[in-house]
């Protein structure tokens, strides 16, 4: 573990680098789910698929968006956010550039339904309840809403992009220029995604090395990842999550 009293010191604080990243997935995680609605009608035109079959799709990719997400924060505690938000951009990459291969509609349901689901599901919020609890003290609700703005102005990006697309070239350029999308930004999750301040060897923004909260909030972290899981096991608690 780096030593903070030896800390180097970066022009521009590290913790700004991994809010921009994060930025970066979020708004590509928000126009990954939302694309299977811009490609209803194409699917409809080539597999002559209804609608409702086509729109199973983009439901278990939302059910699959919510359930996923409160599991996101444990992975990321066990495992660390960088690997599990590349794994994510992997797993989105891989649902939509399959999807070109389909002959089925339940491929579809599984590429885009499954596959885009649990990968965008783990970059949903609890990514940036982990980032501004791990990496600022200062301006910690700015960073918040930053993040979860582009979390909702995602699809306002790429939906426009991807229907032009998908208009002009057909479904399948559309489906690979997502997976395309999301395998651009995951070598940038690898470079300048940290799991926490100390792994650069720096205090959280507008902390200090005497002040860092990392070692309780690892303790409270365990306990909260304890408790999802008991809570896993009882049915309430998917009837809430399916509510």
């Amino acid at each position: 573990m780096t030593d903070l009293r030896s800390a180097r010191t970066y022009r521009v604080h590290p913790a700004w680098w991994v809010a921009a990243v994060t930025f970066l997935a979020l708004v590509g995680a928000a126009g990954f789910r939302a694309v299977p609605g811009v490609l209803m009608n194409p699917l409809h035109a080539e597999f002559g698929w209804s609608i409702s079959t086509i729109s199973a799709a983009a439901a278990v990719n939302m059910a699959l968006y919510g359930l996923t997400a409160p599991f996101a924060a444990a992975l990321m505690e066990r495992f660390g956010i960088r690997p599990v938000v590349t794994a994510a951009l992997l797993v989105v990459a891989a649902g939509s550039g399959l999807t070109v291969f389909m002959t089925a509609s339940w491929q579809l349901v599984l590429c885009w339904g499954v596959l885009v689901g649990l990968g965008t599901g783990a970059m949903a919020l609890a990514l940036v309840a982990t980032v501004t609890g791990r990496w600022f003290v200062a301006r910690r609700g700015l960073v918040s809403g930053v993040l979860t703005a582009g979390g909702a102005a995602g699809g306002l990006i790429f939906l426009p992009l991807v229907s032009q697309l998908a208009e002009v070239y057909g479904w399948r350029p559309a489906s690979l220029a997502v997976a395309l999308a999301a395998l651009a930004v995951a070598p940038l999750v690898v470079w300048l995604l940290r799991d926490r301040p100390r792994d650069v060897g720096v205090a959280p923004y507008g902390g200090v090395p005497a002040d860092d909260p990392e070692p309780v909030r690892r303790g409270a972290a365990r306990t909260a990842v304890q408790a999802l899981l008991t809570s896993a096991r009882t049915g309430p608690f998917w009837r809430s999550r399916s509510a």
